[in-house]
């Protein structure tokens, strides 16, 4: 819906025109005017977990993103207001401290909206949002004053386990309880969201049908999605649709060593050399010694990524998606060739690996558009082994560990090493497996 279309009422008229200049002053450079999403719901509901991974997905396929978090503004002023606050901080009938929640929140808004101004797209502003009135003071001063679109976004949680699984997370990661003993934690924590339950009204139709909104209920169980507009929302419906807050592991590998890395030459089809066989079976070994609840096996189409999984006892899916970056005329030959034969595209790529193009063949900006459908159905997933190449797994860590897009063609992604991401609360966390197995060096620094 139209922030001008709103239900016409006596003495709007110079407010809406207003809003319509205001409009045109903060429409971007890549159509329409910024956006702000703004989350909604009761502590340990997956909200910052969901903000977070939402602003990693869009800047990751090129929209400027920021999350703005209000608890980050109350915990800068914590030591010198708040030494540590306890539940009671939290609760609505503390008239001192709701008045720093609140302040708190204005300013994480007001930079939300600073940040569009300076050329930002797509602010999130995180904070819980629980009440009729503070969603209508947030709404109204997105769109009425300030000319942007404004979409709510709220996770509903009434599955005990979820809730349970979310509060230990915030337990062991939450900046709030460095420090705290776990039971105490978890104690004061669930007396802080009882605090919120107490004024917690969910968004409704009846009251709030002229706002854009998608709820999420139990981390996907069941959506609504209402009054979306425009390509951006589209995409970031698509997304939530697709995205789960339940615990589940990621593994990254690059296939086992190859003919082709040890001569040093880009793309083609080449088999594993003997170490790479090697690491085939030490990865078998690895996996198949484990219990990984509902692992799935993912490759590409090329032999050295077949082979390398070949003895994984899971079921195996081949992506064509996940075949390496496209290096067209330059197929099957080594750098070395490239920078005698055709030096101006040997130069051009060292001084802009992101953007350049091989002469029929693809960018790894072409890559990430090409990887974006792998990347939705991956997050619908549970545990995954994903066995790829280096420019493909590049994007993908650029993505989960929410590296600057300028970063993606710098990574290093080693041959024999397993990645094993874990996604949590407040980021991915990363560790890097590397089995004693000899082979090439492939990583090429930034040259130019």
């Amino acid at each position: 819906m139209s922030p001008v279309s709103a239900p016409p009422t006596r003495g709007v008229i110079a407010p809406i025109r207003n809003l319509v200049g205001a409009i045109a002053e903060n429409t971007t450079a890549s159509g329409g005017p910024g956006q702000v999403i703004v989350m909604v719901g009761l502590p340990a509901r997956g909200k910052t977990y969901i903000a977070k991974k939402l602003t990693r997905y869009l800047n990751w396929i090129g929209v400027n993103t920021r999350v703005f978090n209000a608890g980050d503004y109350r915990r800068q002023i914590q030591d010198e207001v708040v030494k540590k606050p306890k539940h009671d901080f939290f609760d609505p009938n503390n008239r001192e401290a709701k008045a720093i929640r609140e302040a708190c929140m204005e300013a994480a808004l007001d930079d939300a909206l600073g940040w569009i101004k300076s050329g930002g797209r797509v602010a999130i502003f995180d904070a819980t949002n629980t009440t009729r009135e503070r969603r209508k003071i947030v709404f109204d001063k997105i769109v009425y004053k300030n000319g942007l679109k404004c979409m709510f976004l709220e996770s509903i949680c009434n599955s005990d386990n979820i809730v349970e699984s979310n509060v230990r997370e915030v337990k062991v990661h939450s900046p709030d309880y460095k420090g705290v003993e776990g039971d105490v934690a978890i104690s004061d924590f669930l007396e802080r969201i009882r605090h919120y339950e107490d004024i917690y009204e969910p968004i409704s139709e009846e009251f709030e049908g002229h706002f854009t909104f998608i709820k999420i209920f139990n981390a996907g169980e069941k959506y609504v999605i209402h009054k979306h507009e425009g390509y951006l929302q589209s995409k970031i419906v698509y997304w939530i649709m697709n995205v789960h807050i339940t615990p589940r592991t990621i593994y990254l590998t690059r296939h086992g060593e190859s003919m082709y890395n040890v001569t040093n030459r880009i793309g083609g089809d080449s088999d594993l050399t003997s170490r790479g066989e090697h690491y085939s079976m030490a990865l078998a070994y690895f996996f198949n010694g484990q219990t990984i609840p509902g692992l799935r096996v993912w490759t590409s189409w090329l032999k050295r990524t077949i082979q390398t999984a070949l003895h994984v006892d899971a079921p195996q899916e081949r992506w064509k998606a996940l075949n390496e970056i496209d290096a067209g005329e330059m197929e099957n030959l080594t750098y070395e060739e490239i920078e005698a034969n055709h030096p101006e595209e040997f130069k051009a790529r060292e001084c802009n690996k992101l953007t350049y193009r091989y002469p029929g063949g693809e960018s790894y900006q072409d890559l990430v558009a090409r990887l974006e459908p792998v990347m939705m159905e991956l997050e619908r997933q549970g545990n995954v082994l994903l066995v790829a190449h280096q420019a493909v797994l590049r994007c993908i860590l650029g993505y989960f560990l929410d590296k600057p897009v300028s970063d993606l063609p710098y990574i290093k992604v080693p041959l024999h090493t397993l990645i094993k991401l874990t996604p949590q609360a407040y980021g991915c966390e990363a560790e890097f497996i590397r089995f004693p197995i000899e082979a090439q060096d492939t990583y090429r620094p930034k040259n130019c």
